[in-house]
């Protein structure tokens, strides 16, 4: 029995595209996550593992598409490749059974260690850039979520009762941070 074709396709966040990824390449079923490499917690990434069966092959435009950490990269291949799932990734050329050669288990341990290292690279730059931001006063951090009037009405609401749970649904938040407004020093009355 042939198997499926599926494509795993990331970008890091919800305003990047995943247009130019496996363009030209038909597949059966297509997951795409808008979310970070940097580690297994994606929906999408999870549904592929979940629906992929032996004889299906699994194709990413490149590693640090699959993952931006060497052990999850490996444990990803490994855990499709032992339940007869091929991977490919396109950019590197590289495929992978469960019977693959020495050579090719050191070439995915290099590049997965490539894409660790430009991730942790990505990571310092920005340190750096927010820290000389911060030197300048140019830096004020993450926008704040909520306006005032918001803030005094969630704190309001979870006052007379309503569960936090509720209210960062309504709102389109975590818990956490609902939790952190309720946390932030109420301003002093006139």
């Amino acid at each position: 029995m042939k198997g499926q074709r599926l494509a795993y396709k990331r970008v890091s966040t919800a305003t990047q595209s995943t247009e130019r990824q496996l363009d030209s390449i038909e597949f059966d079923e297509v997951f795409e996550d808008k979310l970070s490499g940097k580690d297994t917690q994606r929906p999408q990434l999870e549904a592929m593992l979940k629906h992929s069966r032996k004889g299906d092959t699994v194709t990413c435009s490149s590693m640090d598409r699959l993952a931006r950490n060497l052990d999850d990269l490996r444990s990803i291949v490994l855990s499709l490749t032992k339940r007869g799932v091929r991977v490919e990734f396109i950019k590197e050329g590289l495929t992978f059974t469960g019977d693959d050669s020495a050579m090719s288990k050191l070439l995915l341990s290099m590049m997965g260690a490539f894409a660790e290292f430009e991730r942790s690279l990505i990571l310092e730059r920005q340190r750096e850039g927010i820290a000389v931001a911060k030197a300048k006063g140019v830096y004020k951090g993450r926008r704040a979520k909520f306006n005032s009037e918001q803030t005094t009405e969630i704190r309001q609401r979870a006052t007379n009762g309503e569960s936090r749970a509720q209210l960062a649904r309504e709102f389109g938040v975590s818990r956490e941070t609902i939790y952190q407004y309720m946390r932030l020093e109420q301003p002093a009355s006139p």
